[in-house]
């Protein structure tokens, strides 16, 4: 487990990025809290950087847009999902399960 932050310190609309063991972007949406691969799958680029709207991030690079519940892509030039990780809320500090990666095909 990896401890993010405290729910206070992400805001609902924004994001954060941790960097153990590797990138990872968690979102706080209208809909709660949820993690994903922090690099874009078209091109190198930050999901963390970029928009989010809803439950959807577009990409800062050339503007890609992944659905941060499930990882997969909603528009080109995306092609393949982002791994999505589960959030886990404790005592008002969220941490993400970085062992397990919800690869979708």
């Amino acid at each position: 487990m990896i401890r993010v932050c405290a729910t206070a310190d992400l805001p609902e609309g924004e994001a954060i990025r941790v960097l153990a063991p590797h990138p990872i972007a968690v979102f706080h949406t209208e809909d709660g809290y949820y993690a994903i691969d922090d690099t874009c799958t078209h091109q190198d680029a930050s999901l963390a950087d970029g928009w989010l709207e809803g439950c959807f991030v577009e990409c800062p690079l050339h503007a890609a847009a992944f659905d941060v519940r499930t990882g997969q892509p909603t528009c080109l030039p995306a092609k393949r999902p982002v791994a999505t990780y589960p959030v886990l809320l404790s005592d008002g500090v969220l941490y993400v399960d970085s062992g397990i990666r919800e690869d979708v095909a």
